[in-house]
């Protein structure tokens, strides 16, 4: 019983850092559609040299991409083969969906290491146009990463309490 509560806060967890994450979301898009709109309307209606737009936008959608990605592992729509994986009995899905998961958290936590040192390279370097250090459009990759890894680990937790409960549910990695 003890994994079932561990699995029900696990999910809560879960559902509440992928709110959070999309309401973030929605607002860099909201920044990131205006931003492109003044863009368009400045060249076109406008003829002003405004160029700082275009780079603005480019880190926006940088960002968005990179968060929106553990709200994708929160509700498990990353890519997956559940084609093949349905057809295995449930022992073995069950215990290729924990490798498959692992597998996924080291790659994030190596992920996160590396975007440090990234953070840390670019943070010696200016933008183009704004003249600031890359260090705040780089951390989008240290930033998605902990943030996946955290997902994938609250969400493995809720899938194998499911898996042990009921295995013919079908989870898919």
């Amino acid at each position: 019983m003890e994994l079932e509560g561990l699995a029900r806060r696990a999910d809560r967890a879960s559902r509440l850092l992928c709110r959070l994450v999309d309401q973030l979301c929605v607002g860099l898009m909201i920044l990131l559609v205006v931003d492109v709109w003044l863009g368009v309307f400045a060249r076109y209606v406008l003829p002003l040299p405004i160029t700082f737009m275009e780079e603005a936008a480019r880190y926006l959608m940088i960002w968005v991409a990179l968060l929106a990605v553990s709200s994708g592992i929160a509700r498990r729509e990353h890519i997956g083969v559940q084609m093949l994986f349905v057809h295995f009995p449930p022992p073995l899905r069950r215990a290729l969906l924990g490798l498959l998961d692992g597998l996924a958290i080291v790659f994030f936590l190596v992920l996160l290491w590396y975007g440090i040192g990234m953070v840390e390279r670019g943070g010696r370097v200016s933008t183009m146009i704004y003249g600031l250090s890359k260090a705040l459009p780089f951390a989008a990759v240290p930033v998605a990463a902990a943030l996946a890894a955290l997902q994938l680990l609250l969400v493995a937790v809720r899938d194998q309490a499911r898996l042990s409960r009921n295995p013919d549910v079908v989870v898919c990695p």
